[in-house]
């Protein structure tokens, strides 16, 4: 009985990561949105990871460093990507599975096909698959001095949802909130992934030493007209949560295929 009592008043264990870097405006945020809640543990990527997907480190050593950027919160830097920096967590840092974890707050969209590519995202899917239940966070502005007021209360707001009831422990959100003032902000809309892409296109260029290379560059556009998407919901200023899993199974096309192909 008294052990039981004892971890009813044990603090929550909140891990935090993100994919801009352990430096980045948008993880003081995000610590700061959520200092109250539980015990925080940061460990987050030495330098920007963006776009590094689910991407892990093999053949490289791996190294963790104490940092004292968070008052009064326990942080690691870590060489790796961020899905490097949520197993290490798990492994050597924690020593356990924590209660949730938390990723960002990203500098701009993490919206529709970007769930993909973005680093952000993989962190808290990683955590997912590793039975914690995850949020990975983004705000619609990519600049280092954005303003993060409305995001840090919608932050608060949606993990303390979290915390208050169990949660599925594979369950993974994808927030995005867009970048205006919370007296603009409508609210928070669950949503489904909008079918939009980037229009790619790889500009050709020379070098001073003659050589050719090769830049990317590209339109966003969006080919979902539903008003149920996260697209639609961030250009109306709603908050976008949309709930997101690992396993990439159509089950839809699976029936299918067992009926057209009868095996």
């Amino acid at each position: 009985m008294a052990s039981q009592v004892k971890r009813k008043k044990e603090q929550p264990v909140i891990l935090i990561t993100n994919d801009d870097g352990i430096t980045a405006p948008g993880i003081r945020n995000l610590v700061a949105a959520v200092k109250d809640l539980g015990k925080i543990v940061v460990v987050a990527p030495d330098k920007p990871q963006s776009g590094m997907g689910h991407a892990i480190t093999i053949g490289h050593p791996l190294r963790l460093h104490k940092q004292t950027i968070f008052d009064g919160v326990e942080a690691y830097s870590c060489t790796g990507t961020p899905v490097d920096c949520v197993k290490l967590a798990v492994d050597k840092v924690l020593h356990r599975k924590p209660d949730l974890c938390l990723s960002g707050i990203n500098h701009g969209a993490n919206h529709s096909i970007n769930v993909i590519y973005s680093g952000t995202m993989s962190a808290a899917v990683e955590a997912a698959i590793e039975s914690i239940p995850s949020v990975g966070f983004s705000l619609l502005d990519y600049s280092i001095e954005a303003d993060f007021t409305a995001a840090r209360e919608y932050v608060h707001e949606i993990t303390k949802r979290m915390l208050q009831k169990p949660m599925d422990k594979h369950l993974v959100l994808n927030v995005n909130i867009p970048a205006v003032s919370s007296a603009l902000i409508k609210g928070i809309k669950i949503c489904r992934q909008a079918y939009a892409k980037y229009e790619e296109d790889f500009i050709e260029r020379t070098d001073p030493h003659g050589r050719k290379y090769f830049w990317l560059t590209g339109a966003f556009i969006n080919k979902d007209k539903g008003r149920d998407t996260d697209v639609w919901a961030l250009e109306h200023n709603y908050v976008s949560v949309v709930p997101v899993q690992f396993d990439l199974t159509n089950y839809v096309l699976k029936s299918k295929l067992e009926k057209q192909w009868k095996l």
